[in-house]
């Protein structure tokens, strides 16, 4: 049962840091508007394919998960 509450204490850590980061420096982040992003618009319409934004999330959260099970691992 301790491993249920060491988790949920980092996952909220990890909340906790992105919410002040986000409300901090959400114009400042270039999330979505990276130059490997995609957008298109015609009228009404707006597609947006963020395939820049995705490598850099998933490379962060692969760094964030190592981190996490290297502190928490069995």
């Amino acid at each position: 049962m301790s491993d249920v509450g060491r988790l949920l204490i980092f996952a909220g850590i990890v909340l906790v840091v992105v919410g002040v980061v986000v409300s901090v420096l959400g114009s400042a982040l270039p999330l979505g508007r990276l130059p490997g992003d995609l957008n298109f618009g015609r009228g009404n319409t707006r597609v947006s394919i963020p395939i820049a934004t995705s490598i850099v999330l998933s490379i962060i959260l692969t760094i964030l998960a190592n981190i996490f099970f290297r502190l928490f691992g069995r």
